[in-house]
């Protein structure tokens, strides 16, 4: 799995790992009772700091998506835990109407964010970035 870090993200860069982590769940490319490296590895892959990592990692293990095994390393459970649609709808509307608002100050269209979260889940599902993508970062 690789992670994209993006320092001039409004997001801080541990939500970043987190968000890929969990993007990576949704659609399969993670799997339950995967190994992640360890935080240090991860944190000198990425140039960043390991406390940051570290925190990402805790984050989803208090949220039921990791599990640290002492001595073996840190791993996606192979229980994840269940969302429930009802709970997560009006987050989801809550976001659409953001998504919403904020293309059409840009002058972007329906037509145009629907091509834009085609483009969205296309690298969710492939875990591809486009070049435009990696040169925001």
């Amino acid at each position: 799995m690789q992670i994209l870090i993006r320092p001039g993200d409004e997001l801080p860069i541990y939500r970043q790992i987190m968000s890929q982590i969990t993007e990576a769940l949704a659609v399969g490319r993670l799997q339950p009772g995967e190994k992640l490296p360890s935080h240090r590895e991860l944190a000198e892959e990425l140039v960043i700091a390991p406390l940051t990592v570290k925190k990402a990692y805790d984050e989803l293990e208090s949220l039921g998506f990791l599990e640290t095994q002492r001595g073996r390393g840190t791993f996606v459970c192979s229980r994840l835990p269940k969302l429930k649609m009802a709970d997560q709808r009006e987050q989801i509307e809550a976001a659409a109407r953001k998504l919403l608002s904020l293309a059409y100050m840009v002058g972007v269209d329906l037509g145009g964010v629907v091509e834009i979260l085609r483009k969205a889940e296309d690298e969710l599902l492939h875990g591809s970035h486009s070049a435009a993508s990696r040169a925001a970062g």
